[in-house]
């Protein structure tokens, strides 16, 4: 059994969204509560850093990082994007919950590559997959897998880094980030239609995105089949130096924000399953990084599924 490493920060909890916002602090006290209850795993939780610009630079240029903190109020909330998507928020103590976010997965990428440690879960928010190059979008501010991922190429030479996401929204971001990429493999299981509207299983990149969209009220069977069938067989083919996962647990059937109905323990065999293309390929090197999850629940359980998966 391996053991774990969790990175986090008080300061991820200060984000606030206002009353009745699905990202809300209380998910992520929810997983950290669980994470505590977790006996039979061997799991250190170590303080989230904040990210150095110049390594968010090698996604996000600093002019939109100076727009998008320019933006922060000394009061209240301000949405960053227009209707229909008005509920991407700062508020005061955003800055540095984004930069904490974004500093989990370079600490692990450290940890990971200098440190001989091979499975870390980053239980942060604000979440990071809907981010683009230059816009902030459903609730996501800096794509923290992507800067993760760069940041592995750039400071550890590593030329083949896979992106596996499997958040019942697809990670526009993400696919954006890379699509003309072929260093980077990107990998997404999603309910389509739904919010963002993309990852169609044409958008292709060169040869590197595959996604693979389901319909609503998909089950647990047939989720795991085509998961296998469209994203693990491919990422087997891709043969990875390291994993990266987009931690979603927001296909969950109680889930408020969309309508597949996977169960707590699937959450354990999908791990599981990325873990084992990792024994194969990476020497077991995976990050992973909480994206959705809105049911605090079925997020707690979820949690406890995952970390039991990625300690296989």
């Amino acid at each position: 059994m391996e053991k774990l490493t969790v990175y986090s920060h008080s300061d991820c909890l200060s984000k606030d969204n206002g009353l009745n916002h699905p990202e809300r602090k209380e998910r992520l006290e929810s997983i950290l509560s669980s994470i505590e209850e977790i006996d039979e795993l061997l799991i250190e939780i170590k303080e989230a850093p904040l990210a150095d610009f110049d390594d968010i630079n090698l996604v996000h240029p600093q002019y939109f990082l100076d727009d998008l903190f320019s933006m922060i109020p000394d009061l209240g909330l301000v949405g960053v994007e227009k209707e229909p998507y008005a509920d991407t928020l700062l508020c005061v103590n955003s800055k540095d919950a984004i930069l904490r976010a974004c500093g989990a997965g370079i600490a692990a990428a450290n940890d990971l590559i200098g440190g001989n440690k091979k499975r870390l879960f980053c239980a942060v928010r604000p979440p990071g997959h809907h981010a683009e190059t230059t816009r902030a979008n459903g609730f996501c501010f800096v794509n923290n897998v992507a800067v993760t991922a760069r940041y592995l190429q750039n400071r550890f030479n590593l030329k083949k880094v896979a992106i596996i996401d499997f958040d019942v929204h697809h990670g526009n971001g993400t696919q954006e980030i890379f699509y003309s990429d072929d260093s980077v493999f990107y990998g997404s299981i999603h309910e389509h239609p739904l919010f963002p509207g993309t990852g169609l299983e044409s958008e292709t990149g060169v040869g590197n995105i595959f996604n693979a969209p389901i319909s609503s009220g998909t089950n647990s069977e047939d989720f795991l089949e085509i998961f296998s069938n469209k994203i693990l067989k491919n990422v087997d083919k891709f043969k990875p130096e390291i994993i990266l996962i987009s931690a979603g647990f927001d296909a969950h059937k109680r889930d408020p924000l969309a309508n597949i109905n996977l169960e707590s323990e699937d959450y354990y065999t999908l791990t599981k399953s990325i873990v084992e293309i990792a024994n194969r390929h990476c020497n077991g090197r995976v990050i992973s990084f909480l994206e959705g999850g809105y049911d605090l629940l079925a997020l707690s359980e979820c949690i406890k599924a995952h970390l039991k998966g990625l300690s296989e």
